[in-house]
């Protein structure tokens, strides 16, 4: 690529869109300078410039979340870039495989809502605002937190028994939640657990096998 034709905007920034090679995922849209790209190239290393802080930043200098790259590809105008990475962890700053987590747009908006009362979760934990339920569930601590787990997990249980849907929903609900309070307690995020499900493949290859007896 001959970085001569890229074109830099009026204040010498190109739009960078890091793609997760592996999984072809966008993962962050960030800017770099020629000084950034041409660390980047140097190091193999995505090095941006950031905006709000109006200095060189390489990712994972503090988090550990490196990205290695693999390509980095211009658009035809040459005006935009699109930079193919294998990461170590994390793309966004707040824990998430991606920084792309609210869908605007689109049938599979829902899917993601877990994802976002997750994210809220985070927010609430970190500032902990006076009279919140999760406030108090965070400053009680993860003994209280399992309790409530255990607790909704049996009301579930009972309201799955009494074969009432409504009031089963609304108890799958609430262990959700509790459960997603547990998650960012102990730093577990929903791509754990996704990357967990989706490695044991469990509905098309695991054959479960129960004895019956007479």
């Amino acid at each position: 690529m001959d970085i001569e034709k890229l074109k830099f905007d009026e204040k010498g920034l190109i739009p960078a869109i890091v793609v997760d090679d592996e999984t072809g995922k966008v993962l962050t849209l960030a800017y770099m300078n020629r000084e950034s790209l041409a660390i980047s190239m140097e190091k193999g290393l995505t090095c941006f410039w950031s905006r709000s802080r109006q200095a060189l930043w390489l990712k994972g200098e503090t988090s550990g979340n490196y990205q290695h790259i693999v390509s980095i590809t211009a658009d035809c105008d040459y005006d935009a870039l699109e930079v193919r990475v294998k990461k170590d962890g994390p793309a966004c700053h707040l824990g998430t495989d991606s920084c792309f987590t609210n869908p605007v747009l689109g049938e599979n908006a829902d899917k993601f809502q877990l994802e976002g009362l997750y994210q809220l979760l985070l927010d609430r934990k970190k500032k902990l605002p006076e009279g919140s339920y999760t406030t108090y569930l965070f400053q009680k601590g993860v003994d209280k937190i399992l309790k409530k787990v255990g607790e909704e997990s049996t009301e579930v249980i009972i309201a799955g028994k009494a074969d009432d849907k409504a009031e089963t929903i609304y108890e799958i609900a609430d262990l959700a939640y509790h459960v997603l309070v547990l998650m960012a307690q102990m730093g577990i995020t929903v791509e754990d657990v996704r990357k967990e499900l989706a490695g044991r493949h469990v509905i098309d290859h695991k054959v479960k096998q129960e004895k019956m007896t007479k």
